[in-house]
């Protein structure tokens, strides 16, 4: 079988396009490639999906912990703390059980026991509480005079905060959000080990490293392959992230355009 045919064969196997059943032996360097780049797949849709909502919930729990009112300011903070005091294997862990629990009270929470829905939720609170940090000490970094600027020209509530506090908040926030961004693509990986099935048994790129691993009692070869395959997906976040801050700090001076750092977080 040659390489293109492997990849005809395999490349969509993650979402139940292609062949069925895995290679059993003759394991080729195209087929490790193919089938777990297919597994990125998941990978992908966890990431995108997770940073798309997470940051509307995101900048809500952000007002929420700046709010006056007392109610919305500490269901914000406790909001933060427990997801970003614990950490993301333990709230993969209490989740799943959690929904089966729900599961067995009734059939409409059986989605949320499989990894598709229900790690993505883990994934997306998770990201909103970090994320909800990060905007939150953005908002408390703009600039008073920005603030008393919008006063002096009459811009009060919603209109001040659409055309000044939000984009500010944004600006000063990206680098960072960036960084979080970046490891939550890398906290995917953590699905697999997860008790969240895998969809027909399709599942994620690490799943398929761990397969070849498993197979050839070798792990220096899938292993490096995920890992480049990661490297390239943070290479791509940083690429429209970066373009993203380009375009919000368009109107500054050279000098004063913050620079992108990639900073990761060993530990989280």
């Amino acid at each position: 079988m040659s390489c293109w045919e492997t990849i005809a064969d395999y490349g969509l196997r993650s979402l139940g396009i292609g062949e069925r059943l895995l290679p059993r032996s003759d394991f080729t360097l195209c087929q490790q490639f193919t089938l777990i780049g297919s597994g990125m797949l998941w990978n992908i849709y966890f990431g995108v999906l997770a940073l798309a909502f997470g940051f509307f919930l995101s900048i809500a729990v952000a007002l929420g912990k700046a709010a006056h009112n007392p109610l919305l300011r500490k269901a914000a903070e406790w909001f933060i703390f427990l997801f970003r005091g614990s950490p993301l294997f333990i709230q993969f862990f209490f989740a799943y059980f959690a929904f089966l629990s729900l599961k067995s009270v009734h059939p409409v929470f059986d989605p949320f026991t499989s990894a598709w829905l229900g790690a993505l939720i883990v994934l997306f609170l998770n990201t909103s509480a970090y994320a909800g940090e990060i905007f939150f000490g953005a908002l408390k970094a703009i600039p008073k005079g920005d603030l008393e600027a919008a006063d002096a020209y009459g811009l009060m509530g919603w209109k001040r905060f659409r055309r000044i506090t939000f984009p500010t908040m944004l600006r000063l926030a990206w680098p960072a959000y960036t960084n979080e961004a970046i490891f939550l693509f890398h906290a995917t990986a953590l699905v697999f080990f997860s008790g969240f099935p895998a969809w027909q048994q399709r599942g994620d790129a690490l799943y398929y490293a761990s397969y070849f691993a498993d197979k050839t009692f070798n792990p220096f070869v899938p292993y490096p392959i995920l890992a480049f395959y990661f490297i390239l997906l943070t290479l791509c976040v940083i690429g429209v992230f970066g373009a993203i801050n380009r375009r919000l700090t368009r109107h500054l001076p050279q000098d004063r355009r913050p620079k992108m750092r990639l900073r990761p977080m060993l530990v989280r």
